[in-house]
């Protein structure tokens, strides 16, 4: 099979040549540790505060509010950890949501080991957090929000700038990992009350094992990670410099191309979900249809087991997903698709497809062209299916 169509943009894209370009010259010539005083380490600090401020000016912060971690997981954990422990005399209350991402679903399973208490909200059939119910759920002793920007499955995205209001209303620090939303909607850190915000290089065309935790000045958190004195004694280790580098490039290049390619994508996705509705029946479109990602495709199909879907997809050269990258090993059905009130059978026939500014309308018709033979293939196979059409055909 020759032919590759990548539609796991969700779990990680592919790193743009002009990135791995930026990034070579800092594993070989200017190979320097930034803590050097000589010149050729000395001049790399000069290099992380440039993409530093690069990375700020894309989300309206300061350069001193960015701090580099090796990803977003490493980001939820110090956002989460780190407040629950600087502001426990204040409370130990902890308010999120049902459908976040594991680091920080696991993150809120620990603190709560630990005495703090947690809230986690539900969601409507579309994944979007009640407001009201956000409200509701504050105590007293509410120290901290964290509400994802936008689902890493179903794509939906929350209504950041009000959450954000709320927080602040009362009082309350809110931060959200906006691990998939970063560089693909516009996010302003100032405009929507943002105190802490969680990315990944490897999400934007940049490389694996680099991203950022914004802090705004004034957020009392300490190091997640002790050591040295680096990122302003606030993370420690020997800072990635070509990561950085890859990253503040990439973000150049994604803030530059955001407007043109991002509307690219919502036709290609909004194509590509008509296409499925109209032409593979007992399907359902998951997450909201229209404030949802510009790159963002979910879908559960009746009678059908999503392992079996990959699989076939990929035999035709089509990468494509169930859910999170980070559970594709797990059996059980995604929490995310659970949580908006999908049953089991259901939730685990689902299929996310996630698309680039590469993905062409010919990509799109020849991978539904397969969806289309794949599902009716994996459905002929099916008791389930064979015994529903029978009751419907008797109109039962």
């Amino acid at each position: 099979m020759n032919k590759l169509i990548y539609l796991d943009n969700a779990a990680t894209t592919k790193t743009a040549p002009e990135v791995v370009e930026a990034m070579l010259p800092y594993y070989t010539e200017q190979f320097g540790n930034p803590s050097s005083i000589y010149g050729i380490g000395a001049a790399n600090k000069d290099v992380i505060t440039e993409h530093r401020e690069i990375i700020a000016n894309a989300l309206g912060a300061k350069t001193s509010e960015i701090y580099f971690t090796a990803g977003g997981s490493e980001s939820d954990n110090w956002a989460l950890k780190a407040t629950a422990e600087a502001y426990q005399s204040k409370g130990n209350h902890i308010i999120t949501s049902k459908i976040e991402h594991h680091a920080i679903l696991h993150s809120c399973q620990y603190l709560e080991s630990r005495g703090f208490e947690v809230t986690y909200l539900d969601v409507d059939e579309n994944g979007v957090v009640d407001l009201e119910e956000l409200k509701a759920a504050i105590r007293p002793t509410t120290i901290l929000i964290s509400i994802m920007f936008a689902n890493n499955e179903i794509g939906t995205i929350q209504p950041i700038r009000e959450i954000g209001e709320i927080a602040h209303e009362h009082g309350i620090l809110f931060h959200t990992d906006a691990v998939q939303a970063f560089a693909q909607v516009p996010i302003n850190v100032e405009e929507y009350h943002i105190d802490m915000l969680s990315s990944s290089g490897h999400k934007l065309n940049g490389p694996k094992g680099i991203g950022f935790l914004y802090i705004r000045t004034g957020v009392k958190i300490r190091s997640f990670v002790h050591g040295g004195a680096q990122e302003r004694k606030r993370r420690a280790g020997t800072e990635n410099v070509p990561g950085i580098v890859g990253y503040g490039t990439a973000v150049a290049r994604a803030m530059r191309t955001m407007e043109e390619r991002t509307a690219k994508e919502k036709e290609l996705r909004d194509y590509m979900i008509e296409r499925i509705e109209n032409e593979i029946p007992y399907c359902r479109l998951n997450g909201h249809r229209t404030k949802r990602l510009p790159n963002n495709v979910n879908f559960s199909f009746r009678f059908i087991e999503g392992e079996s879907m990959l699989i076939n997809l990929d035999l035709n050269g089509i990468c494509a997903s169930s859910g999170s990258a980070c559970t594709s090993g797990s059996l059980d059905p995604s929490h995310v698709l659970l949580a908006i009130g999908l049953p089991h059978e259901i939730a685990h026939g689902s299929l996310r497809m996630t698309l680039s500014e590469e993905i062409t309308k010919e990509d799109i018709d020849y991978v539904i062209d397969h969806l289309k033979d794949i599902v009716a293939l994996i459905r002929s196979m099916s008791p389930l299916y064979e015994d529903f059409l029978k009751k419907n055909n008797k109109g039962e």
